[in-house]
């Protein structure tokens, strides 16, 4: 068996268009992924039908926005750690300073819809 290991700082980049999203890990059963924000960038509203999220802030700010059935925000920073259950709306949004980087680890396979 190899070792699977990787560098979050090593990937770092933004997109203009959209959230930047690079896989660091992926096996049959997890994935860890990290998110690098631009200012104000969204993940936008989006559920994974059978696969759980845990999300943890590396650096910088924002407010997470759980919806199932009512909505319910909370303001996030670096090492504030949250979970997106399984089939239920969430979204991420940078603060607006645009140093934003996230990361989450999610069952697998989790699906994924986009409201």
């Amino acid at each position: 068996m190899t070792i699977l290991n990787g560098n979050i700082s090593a990937y770092r980049k933004t997109q203009d268009d959209m959230v930047a999203k690079v896989t660091i890990i992926k096996t049959d059963s997890l994935s860890l992924d990290v998110y690098y924000f631009k200012a104000g960038q969204a993940l936008g509203y989006h559920k994974h039908p059978t696969g759980d999220q845990i999300f943890t802030v590396i650096e910088g700010s924002g407010t997470f926005k759980l919806d199932d059935g009512s909505e319910e925000t909370l303001e996030v920073k670096q090492g504030s750690t949250f979970l997106a259950p399984a089939n239920v709306w969430h979204d991420l949004i940078d603060s607006g300073s645009g140093n934003l980087v996230a990361q989450q680890v999610t069952d697998q396979p989790s699906g994924m819809k986009k409201r």
